[in-house]
């Protein structure tokens, strides 16, 4: 129940209609008594998510596309993750100072590492954003050689030197072999349902592949990757393990891990093709 003593947490971006964060983390805040309520804010500015964050009090936020680069210029403090990825998606308020930070590294490498060793391994990222950063971040760190491609080849060039991995040309899929891949764009979201940013034939039984997109909560990538045989991973994973990180850093406890996946299911039940 909302009260006076309530504190606020939210997550800000454009779109967020779609987000399930708010399920997810009010289910977990219920479940422990906490008196925290989450709530969803679309902005078109990052600055004015701060703002909002400063003049109401807010405990913490959470930073969604297309705001995770941008919003590190308002912020008092940003920790060495964050500014390695030069991506936040986490804030948390620490006396007043509003601090940044990234989990989205840990909702790509911790549902992979369930599927498969990522040590050795030669790793694809499609998408040159913020999101695509994290995932860079997280794979590098577990010693996956990693390349990327984005249809804008500047900017993917421009982010495979910023963070000393390979860029592979749009054109160039069938010189290419990896271990894995992840989408890191929003191609598969709507209104871009029927598409996927990875052809068919590309694909191979073996390979494990994660989209970061969740809402359809299986996408054409991920129907194109089961029928080739490959070990999938949703976004819905990766929005969970994220999540965790980001509960425990605003509220100092340990987050009620089955509560969230939990929430996550029953708000997408209907969804399951």
């Amino acid at each position: 129940m909302i009260d006076g003593q309530t504190e606020y947490v939210a997550i800000f971006g454009n779109p967020v209609a779609h987000s399930l964060s708010p399920q997810m983390h009010n289910a977990a805040f219920s479940h422990l008594g906490l008196n925290l309520a989450y709530l969803a804010f679309r902005v078109d500015e990052a600055g004015e998510a701060v703002s909002a964050m400063r003049n109401l009090g807010f405990r913490g936020a959470s930073i969604t596309v297309p705001h995770k680069e941008k919003i590190i210029a308002h912020l008092d403090e940003v920790d060495e993750i964050g500014r390695t990825i030069g991506a936040v998606n986490t804030i948390v308020s620490r006396a007043g100072r509003l601090c940044g930070t990234n989990t989205d590294w840990l909702g790509v490498v911790q549902p992979l590492s369930q599927m498969t060793e990522l040590r050795g391994k030669r790793g694809l990222i499609v998408g040159a954003g913020g999101a695509a950063r994290s995932a860079i971040y997280g794979l590098q760190r577990n010693d996956t050689q990693v390349f990327i491609m984005n249809r804008n080849e500047a900017r993917g060039q421009k982010l495979a030197a910023e963070m000393n991995c390979t860029f592979v040309p749009w054109q160039a899929w069938d010189h290419l072999r990896t271990d894995l891949v992840v989408n890191a764009t929003t191609v598969g979201m709507s209104p871009t349902e029927e598409q996927s940013p990875v052809p068919v034939h590309w694909l191979r039984e073996g390979m494990v592949v994660l989209d970061m997109v969740y809402r359809p909560l299986k996408t054409r990538l991920l129907k194109d990757a089961e029928k080739a045989g490959c070990r999938c991973v949703s976004g819905l994973d990766m929005l969970l393990f994220q999540g965790v990180a980001q509960f425990e850093l605003w509220t100092g406890k340990v987050a009620p891990v089955e509560v969230m996946r939990k929430a996550l299911e029953e708000a997408t039940a209907e969804e399951i093709p």
